[in-house]
């Protein structure tokens, strides 16, 4: 692919008190690539992806995006970054409970101040929730509020996905239709997806499954198309 990578990650260590979570931490990842990351719970997986976005520091190494060293960048600029260039779809959904469905996955693009209603609705139908834009997070189902954090991450079209554990809260049809949004997005949209998951299935999709250990990123056998 033309130009360097979207992503780089060069020696990124992350430790509490005196025990390393992992070290050693070195990663490209290309535009229009959907690599899937695995590895045993507690190895930091979900920690990675905050550093890579810049909401928690690395005791050690860089973060490169477009070119650009996040890590250095002092918060305000990791903000505007964060809106302007990344998608993140959390585990813990954090979508805002004031706000409706349709608000929500709105945000990101009333941040930067170009309102469209039809990329909401677009996202909304992609989703599966299009008939639901009206409703408030509180009468959504745990699987529901999964797809609404979804389409928010990606409504704004951003160059990189960071995606944790986006179907684990999903059944198979629907978590299968998550990730056709998701690799949509990698393929028409020229963006690169890191998905963090435990699911054979999810990471079958990917076009690379790495495996994070405490000494590094190693790659990981492909699964076949079922989970």
């Amino acid at each position: 692919m033309a130009g360097g990578p979207l992503l780089s990650l060069r020696g990124l260590r992350k430790a509490y008190a005196t025990q390393a979570v992992f070290s050693g931490v070195d990663l490209d990842l290309p535009a229009g690539e959907f690599v899937a990351l695995v590895g045993e719970s507690g190895v930091g997986k979900s920690t990675l992806l905050n550093v890579i976005a810049g909401l928690d520091d690395a005791d050690a190494g860089e973060v490169w995006l477009d070119g650009a060293p996040l890590h250095s960048r002092p918060e305000p600029e990791r903000a505007r970054l964060r809106r302007e260039r990344l998608g993140f779809v959390f585990q813990a959904f954090h979508v805002l409970p004031h706000l409706n469905v349709a608000d929500n996955v709105a945000l990101p693009l009333l941040l930067q101040g170009r309102p469209d209603a039809a990329r909401v609705a677009a996202m909304l139908d992609a989703v599966g929730l299009g008939a639901l834009g009206a409703r408030m997070p509180s009468q959504l189902s745990g699987g529901q509020l999964q797809r609404v954090a979804i389409a928010r991450a990606l409504v704004h079209r951003p160059p990189l996905i960071l995606a944790d554990e986006p179907t684990g809260n999903l059944d198979p049809a629907t978590a299968t239709q998550v990730l056709d949004v998701l690799q949509a997005q990698v393929r028409h949209e020229g963006a690169a997806c890191l998905l963090v998951t435990h699911s054979a299935a999810a990471a079958a999709r990917a076009d690379r499954v790495l495996r994070l250990t405490a000494t590094g990123v190693q790659p990981a056998d492909r699964p076949a198309h079922a989970d």
